[in-house]
């Protein structure tokens, strides 16, 4: 709303607002190491979700982030559908790019 009480940019200003509200992240972003956020990262655009948890559940190779994500699915899932998550060691937010 103009500083002047006029409401003749409301319409605009409610248009912004939601753009942004639509473009927020959650509070509540799922918290996963770096190594596994590099994982998800590689993986998204080559597999589903259910080939990286098949993978982490019966690969031949146990290694700790794949440790983690059977151990913690349900954040891996979220960070995987989200397309978000924070980094634990760092606090830093990362986003998946959008497929183009």
């Amino acid at each position: 709303m103009p500083r002047d009480g006029s409401f003749e940019d409301w319409s605009e200003s409610l248009s912004d607002y939601s753009a942004r509200y639509a473009a927020a992240l959650p509070d509540d972003l799922p918290v996963i190491p770096k190594v596994v956020g590099e994982m998800l990262q590689s993986a998204h655009g080559q597999t589903n979700l259910l080939g990286v948890l098949d993978t982490a559940r019966n690969g031949h190779k146990v290694s700790e982030p794949l440790a983690w994500i059977i151990a913690n699915q349900n954040t891996f899932a979220t960070a995987w559908v989200l397309g978000a998550w924070r980094v634990e060691e760092t606090g830093e937010i990362v986003k998946l790019e959008a497929e183009k």
